[in-house]
């Protein structure tokens, strides 16, 4: 049985983790995070992102633009 609190829209996913939304639905498409599909509209799963974030910070992950060649 799945509450509301388990399933986040992407704009609220995107203010938990402060990531650009479009991240949220790149890590979707990536499968890194789960979501489901209600029409046009995606949910994600709180517990899925979460842990997403425990481990991506876990890595040392940066996020943002990579530095190119020229800023290095």
């Amino acid at each position: 049985m799945t509450t509301n609190d388990e399933w986040l829209s992407i704009h609220d996913a995107a203010k938990l983790s402060r990531y650009h939304p479009e991240s949220i639905r790149e890590l979707i498409r990536q499968g890194k995070i789960r979501a489901r599909k209600f029409s046009i509209v995606y949910q994600v799963d709180r517990e899925s992102l979460l842990s997403y974030l425990a481990t991506a910070q876990a890595k040392g992950e940066k996020r943002g633009r990579k530095p190119t060649k020229s800023q290095k």
